[in-house]
């Protein structure tokens, strides 16, 4: 049995519902998990965890600052982890950008960083026009429009595969 955090940063909530499935799936398999946002879990003792996870959601093709900066500051206690961290991205609704070897954003976020995570996951996002803000609608519409994808603003769509989201979670039980 592992000790288990996993912390995410969010844009608009679907990455913490991506983390309660993996906590799901996860603490079937017996692991003891704790899902936090990023600035919960930097006043933890991450020490006290056998594994970390971190999910972070795209947003205009970049993660939020906070996501790098919480991996600098911890980088050191991430690679004597078991660790993984996986990306939550609207373009990883086509199969041929949703692994970790062909998605753009993992790919060019991991040439940023250092760490190198144990394991990594790519998992399409949820769009939801209704919500968004009239500026990132417009944005989000043209966005979609030049990649061929649903620009109804009243369109609510999860691309999330969440039998692609249990098996990650499997595989961050059985890492050592």
């Amino acid at each position: 049995m592992s000790n288990i955090l996993v912390a995410y940063s969010t844009t608009d909530g679907h990455t913490p519902r991506i983390c309660e499935r993996l906590r799901l799936v996860m603490t079937q398999q017996g692991q003891v998990v704790t899902v936090v946002a990023l600035a919960q879990a930097d006043a933890m003792d991450l020490s006290a965890f056998d594994k970390i996870v971190i999910g972070a959601s795209i947003r205009y093709g970049k993660h939020q600052p906070q996501v790098a900066e919480f991996i600098a500051r911890h980088q050191a206690l991430l690679e004597r982890k078991s660790s993984a961290f996986f990306t939550v991205n609207i373009v990883a609704r086509k199969p041929e950008k949703n692994r970790p070897e062909t998605n753009p954003y993992l790919i060019k976020f991991l040439r940023q960083i250092a760490w190198k995570p144990k394991l990594l996951g790519v998992f399409a996002g949820k769009l939801d026009y209704p919500r968004y803000h009239f500026f990132d609608r417009l944005m989000i519409r043209f966005i979609m429009l030049m990649t061929s994808g649903p620009t109804d603003p009243k369109a609510v769509i999860e691309f999330t595969d969440w039998s692609q989201v249990e098996a990650f979670g499997r595989r961050v039980a059985e890492m050592p």
